[in-house]
């Protein structure tokens, strides 16, 4: 994003736009949206929360927004409880999913409407709903109708609404959801320029992982109303700590498999790993117990030759062109289908129907305790 001008003195990134929860629970009768949460989120960080529909992330989002209240734990914005203040006297601002932009208000209008709500004077209301557009790039469609704009413009009259108001803290919930892909990523490129350039704390809500991947500091990864890992978006994606995040970030193929004496995995198609992984050794799982090995796509080599090292043999099922990779489909003896990613410089002459082996590195694999019965079936 261009700056095209310096963002007002008095923005608040000098101030503390930290957020705390601890033990932060909301239920909705009898359900657990959000299950005794402990995060502190740093003063000028973007931090993505990430996981599934349902997973507590946009109700944990309104309830620091002020428009949820928990049912246990308190909130701290800048180290003040903020759990009975209401939310237009909080630091923060919400950008929403859908925008709520007033269709018969001009562009300069919307941003306006909360500095006139707040009885802003007349001249201050007016320099910092420029310096807002100019921010967002939108001072030249300031007299113009949101109805009559993309949905990336509206987008930017969205974030221009809520940063004219100067919080410590930006709340973002999926705004970026109804965009085509394109679009998207260029957004995502601007919005992490804007956050940086500003210093402000971003908090921000997203199913996509690739999209929290690309613009985060750190990412919270939640399931069921918890946090299953926090952490920067390189640990995040090479050291998961679970199997759910393992699975929900990347495209992942997962191999069920039993330790053996020498602690060697061994699965229906033959061994996983001939040696002992770091990351099986943390696990601590004695011989004959069942585990679950995690390879990425992009660890898995496919060749016509037996390749050294841990590998299983299968045909290949489908070649698909990505682009920046070909993908291959490699169905085992046994029926385990797996996914490979291999960049096409690298990539061998092979066709559908061949007979192929799987390869990877040992330190590649991520092994985890194997689901409980009833877990695979959830």
């Amino acid at each position: 994003m261009t700056a095209a001008s310096s963002p007002p003195s008095s923005t608040l990134s000098e101030q503390d736009g930290s957020v705390r929860l601890h033990g932060v629970t909301k239920r909705f009768g009898e359900a657990t949206a959000v299950d005794g949460i402990d995060l502190e989120v740093r003063s000028g960080e973007f931090l993505s929360l990430l996981g599934p529909s349902g997973c507590g992330k946009t109700t944990l989002l309104r309830m620091i927004a002020g428009f949820e209240q928990p049912d246990a734990g308190d909130i701290l914005v800048g180290g003040a409880s903020v759990l009975r203040t209401p939310p237009h006297k909080r630091p923060v601002n919400t950008v929403f999913q859908s925008y709520a932009l007033f269709p018969h208000m001009t562009v300069a209008e919307n941003v306006a409407y909360g500095l006139r709500q707040k009885r802003v004077p007349r001249a201050e209301l007016a320099q910092r709903v420029r310096d807002a557009l100019e921010l967002s790039r939108m001072g030249s469609f300031a007299d113009r109708s949101p109805q009559k704009l993309s949905g990336g413009q509206q987008q930017r009259v969205a974030l221009a609404r809520a940063l004219v108001n100067r919080p410590r803290v930006l709340l973002l919930d999926e705004p970026m959801s109804a965009l085509d892909r394109k679009l998207r990523e260029e957004m995502q490129i601007e919005l992490k320029l804007l956050q940086r350039q500003l210093g402000i704390t971003f908090v921000f809500v997203t199913h996509d992982q690739q999209e929290a991947l690309s613009m985060s500091d750190r990412i919270v990864v939640m399931q069921g109303g918890r946090i299953e890992q926090l952490g920067g978006t390189e640990e995040i994606y090479t050291n998961p700590a679970t199997a759910f995040v393992a699975g929900f970030i990347g495209k992942q193929n997962f191999i069920d498999a039993v330790v053996q004496p020498d602690g060697a995995l061994l699965a229906a198609d033959g061994a996983v790993t001939g040696g002992h992984p770091e990351a099986f050794a943390r696990h601590d799982t004695r011989p004959g117990a069942r585990v679950r090995a995690a390879v990425r796509a992009e660890a898995i080599a496919v060749t016509a030759s037996r390749p050294t090292g841990s590998a299983v043999a299968g045909t290949l099922a489908g070649i698909s062109f990505l682009g920046d990779a070909i993908q291959y489909v490699v169905v085992t003896d046994s029926g385990l289908e797996l996914i490979s990613r291999v960049a096409p410089s690298r990539a061998e002459q092979l066709a559908t129907g061949d007979r192929v082996w799987c390869g990877w590195d040992d330190d590649a694999l991520h092994v985890f305790a194997a689901p409980e019965p009833d877990e695979e079936a959830a």
